[in-house]
């Protein structure tokens, strides 16, 4: 889940992290006026920002500095912009700053390690920009903070290195108690009276950790909204689905993994995947025909050329795999070409092979059985493409 900057400003102030005061405002017309009331740290006016979960605010006019008498205007054209009279919006205090720069705590999932990025300069799309000081670090382990100062020294003022390194492992503990994938704050700001504070916050909380943490409220319904008819129904339905405009094979699987790698085959075979399938924590045990229906529902729409189906199993066993596929198939016969690949390690053919789920898929319509996925991607490409 990727949360909006006021939640995440909200969960920064909470492990004390400095952040600029702000003050959400969700549409009622007597907001703005309070919040500029005379003993408000906002009376004399402040930054108005969109509450939305995608980035490049700033381009599209969702950021805007401005008086209490431009206000009013102001929030109008920024909801005018997203669609929505009561989008909610943060006026956060506008602070004074004598320098600024970019630090991000992230999972490396190479190495299996959280990660630390920070460059001596903010702005945007700072992360590619040469001067990035990048090491892995563990917040608990002795030295830690000695480790990121050396890191750190080089590129910064000692009396601004040794609080900026304090910093910098207080971020990567709250990304370890909080279960982020990435918390990144760009700027993180040098005010002139020399306090370091977080100016902008993007953090991403990993899904799979949801249940150890209350939900915002703001960033839960955002989300929510976002969602398209079909992706909200597969979550209800106990599996997540992203819908992938310009596709053209429709893609069944399970498990993030697995999905990333068909993925990438299939696009490298030139028939991108017109969705993405993943698993939940605590979902059934088996959504074949409700993934089935949905990658249907996709595969009706004209630009979408076929279904590809693919699974790997370790331990569960393939007849039950297979008997459920050759039910839907039966219930719900394909409305495009269906091509399907299982990968079954030796425990999951314990009494029932390849050979005998070949033929019981063919009884059901399914030409052929891949079990290595490069097989299959290629079938589906000579399937959908016969004269390329």
């Amino acid at each position: 889940m990727r949360l909006t900057e006021h939640d995440g400003k909200t969960l920064l102030r909470r492990h004390g992290v400095p952040v600029p005061e702000g003050r959400l405002l969700t549409g009622a017309p007597d907001q703005l006026g309070d919040a500029f009331a005379p003993a408000s740290p906002l009376a004399g006016g402040g930054v108005l920002k969109a509450q939305v979960l995608a980035g490049g605010r700033g381009k599209r006019g969702l950021v805007r500095l401005v008086n209490p008498a431009e206000a009013p205007a102001a929030a109008a054209a920024i909801r005018s912009i997203l669609g929505d009279p009561a989008a909610p919006l943060l006026l956060e205090q506008a602070v004074s700053i004598k320098r600024e720069f970019y630090v991000a705590v992230r999972v490396d999932g190479t190495a299996q390690a959280l990660e630390l990025l920070i460059h001596p300069a903010g702005g945007a799309e700072i992360e590619t920009t040469p001067g990035l000081l990048r090491c892995n670090v563990v917040p608990e382990a002795p030295g830690a903070l000695d480790a990121i100062y050396a890191l750190l020294a080089p590129a910064f003022p000692p009396a601004l290195a040794a609080p900026l390194a304090r910093l910098v492992l207080r971020l990567a503990r709250v990304a370890v108690a909080e279960d982020l994938d990435l918390l990144e704050i760009n700027p993180l700001a040098v005010l002139e009276n020399g306090r370091l504070m977080a100016c902008d916050a993007k953090l991403v909380r990993d899904d799979s950790a949801a249940f150890r943490h209350d939900a915002p409220a703001l960033s839960t319904a955002l989300e929510d909204a976002a969602l398209t008819p079909l992706e909200r129904r597969a979550r209800d339905q106990g599996f997540q689905l992203v819908e992938l405009p310009g596709g053209t094979v429709a893609m069944v699987t399970a498990g993030a993994g697995l999905g990333m790698l068909m993925l990438d085959l299939l696009a490298d075979q030139g028939c991108p995947a017109a969705c993405f399938m993943d698993n939940v924590q605590g979902g059934p045990s088996d959504s074949t025909a409700e993934r089935l229906d949905a990658a249907y529902e996709i595969a009706r729409r004209p630009e979408v050329k076929g279904v590809m189906f693919y699974t790997t199993l370790a331990s569960r066993p393939l007849k039950l795999r297979v008997d459920a596929l050759a039910d839907a198939i039966r219930a719900l016969p394909p409305p495009k070409p269906l091509f399907v690949g299982i990968a079954a390690g030796h425990a999951a053919l314990r009494g029932y092979s390849l050979e005998q789920a070949r033929a019981d898929l063919a009884a059901v319509g399914v030409a052929a059985l891949h079990d290595n996925p490069h097989d299959l991607v290629r079938a589906v490409r000579a399937g959908l493409y016969p004269s390329t």
